[in-house]
């Protein structure tokens, strides 16, 4: 017997939640991408905000992002297109209607693996519709029901994309340190990798270059998190990170001969000059290379806040390299390696030397830098001679309270 008008759609719905908890995440970053996109087009460093837009539109339409498409439209002033936000709302109630539907057979029909995996198809469906608050509690509600290791941290680290594709700093620690008390009763090597890259994600968002970066390092070889970031920004965030973190001997190892990064590095615009320009001393290069490297930062939903910072950072890391080879060099000629003007390296180590990064200092008149690096043995010497004074003072005072 024909079956009546929609239930086709629910069976195949209930089927596809059934054999949820079996099925791997997907293979693209494309969720994701949504949040990049709609960054990119608030940052008023993008130059072609027309293709961002289409881009994030046919990403709404495709997921029937209704919740997610009526907040964009407040953030950024647009009028709200009617019949498609009535169209995509209808889309998402007749969506949820027959998921409840596949919820409530389970319950009443089938075991408790088949309610979470009913469980879990309504959560992700309202994270793909940008629904936060109901697709965290539908998450909590699908985890009390979840049996197994494997499943449970499967879970948190999509819990976690959507988290993070909200920006979520307080959740996205707690879910993260919720994962790793599992991952300590056990857990496979693939799960385990997949979390550094995700905690390693969220790291980069509070500027923990360090920690991020080892984390990075440590998934170079075993990369699998494409559900969360392409390689290619894996990649980028790797590079850059690494660059800040690492000393030279470890950089080369680490990175510029890693067989997985030297494959795809050039693909990355400027991102192999910053790093060679940087190891091999071409300053030029780098400097060059790092206000291309800026551009695409600050466009970087993770990195946006971090740009300025890591602009700083970078240059008075160059700075302190290229000074650690002169006791003094001309203002002209350390100019002419970084390719500025002399008056504008002037200001630029005039404000490092005042805020003690750098340990230099410029002869005004002969315009001359003359590098003031402190004697480490001499540093030494003199604070043991200064703990040595407080020593003894201790030792006077201790004996006069004995004599007494």
């Amino acid at each position: 017997a024909p079956l009546p008008i929609g239930s086709a759609a629910r069976c195949a719905t209930m089927a596809k939640a059934t054999a949820h908890a079996s099925e791997k995440p997907p293979l693209t970053s494309d969720y994701m991408d949504v949040a990049q996109l709609r960054f990119s087009l608030g940052c008023s460093t993008a130059t072609q905000k027309e293709p961002l837009k289409e881009k994030l539109m046919a990403h709404i339409k495709e997921k029937e992002m209704a919740p997610f498409y009526k907040a964009t439209c407040e953030m950024f002033g647009w009028s709200v297109d009617g019949a498609l936000l009535a169209a995509m709302e209808a889309a998402n109630a007749s969506e949820l209607a027959t998921l409840s539907e596949a919820i409530k057979t389970a319950q009443e029909n089938e075991g408790e693996s088949e309610v979470c995996a009913a469980m879990l198809a309504r959560a992700e469906m309202l994270m793909r519709i940008g629904e936060k608050e109901k697709a965290l509690e539908a998450f909590d509600e699908a985890y009390a029901k979840t049996v197994g290791l494997g499943p449970k941290l499967d879970l948190l680290l999509t819990k976690l994309r959507l988290c993070l594709f909200f920006d979520d700093k307080k959740l996205t620690s707690a879910t993260i340190d919720a994962a790793k008390g599992l991952l300590e009763e056990g857990g496979d090597w693939e799960r385990r990798n997949r979390l550094k890259v995700y905690e390693a994600v969220f790291l980069i968002s509070i500027r923990s270059f360090k920690k991020a970066a080892a984390l990075l390092l440590d998934s170079v070889a075993t990369f699998t998190a494409t559900e969360l970031i392409s390689y290619n920004r894996f990649v980028l965030y790797t590079v850059t990170t690494s660059i800040l973190t690492l000393p030279r001997k470890e950089l080369k190892a680490k990175v510029i001969e890693a067989p997985e990064i030297v494959q795809v590095i050039s693909e990355i615009p400027h991102l192999y000059d910053l790093l060679n320009g940087l190891y091999d001393c071409q300053y030029r290069t780098l400097m060059a290379a790092l206000v291309g490297i800026i551009d695409a930062l600050c466009e970087d939903r993770l990195m946006h806040a971090h740009s300025r910072y890591y602009w700083r950072e970078i240059r008075v890391l160059a700075y302190t390299q290229f000074l650690e080879s002169y006791r003094s060099v001309s203002l002209g000629g350390m100019a002419a390696s970084f390719g500025v003007s002399p008056e504008f390296l002037d200001k630029e180590l005039s404000g490092f030397i005042a805020t003690e990064r750098l340990s230099c200092k410029i002869d005004k008149v002969n315009l001359v830098v003359s590098s003031t690096r402190p004697d480490h043995q001499s540093a030494q010497y003199q604070a043991t001679i200064k703990q040595g004074d407080l020593l003894l003072n201790r030792l006077q005072k201790l004996s006069r309270v004995i004599n007494i």
